[in-house]
């Protein structure tokens, strides 16, 4: 009977465990508070202006930025297209030139920049302004890709 107690007790204590990984910090709870107020736009933005700062590369939040929208945000993101992704469809015949200004733009190695040509289509970069986007779309064309704003 002791045996059959133990385990059981160890159960109790993996789920305090995943309910303690749950809870938030208080020194990040104004944080999360704050960030959970944003839209996916201002995210996308706010991690772009973080990988700048930091000089680092988060693909995961680009997925994230990409995800499909929910929720009450969808009334104020159906009036107003702030920002672009510009995707790129295909290299065309001159994929080296492609691959050096995809590298260019995302600031990836030249690994990282082939991967995402050989995956097109592919969003190049996500949450640019229009004026920007465009500028990308005219040095992609004009190396031979075709390009998709989104």
């Amino acid at each position: 009977m002791t045996e059959e107690v133990k385990p059981e007790e160890g159960k109790e204590e993996v789920t305090e465990t995943k309910e303690e990984q749950k809870a938030v910090p208080e020194k990040f709870k104004k944080l999360v508070e704050e960030i959970e107020k944003m839209s996916v736009l201002d995210l996308s933005e706010l991690v772009k202006v973080l990988e700048d700062k930091f000089g680092v590369s988060a693909a995961t939040p680009m997925a994230f930025a990409a995800a499909p929208q929910g929720g009450s945000d969808d009334e104020g993101a159906a009036d107003v297209k702030s920002t672009y992704d510009v995707e790129l469809q295909s290299a065309g015949n001159a994929k080296i030139a492609v691959i050096k200004l995809v590298r260019e733009i995302t600031g990836q190695g030249l690994k990282e920049s082939k991967d995402i040509v050989d995956a097109a289509p592919k969003v190049v970069k996500a949450g640019v302004s229009k004026e920007e986007a465009d500028e990308l779309k005219k040095k992609l064309e004009e190396a031979g890709a075709t390009v998709e704003l989104k």
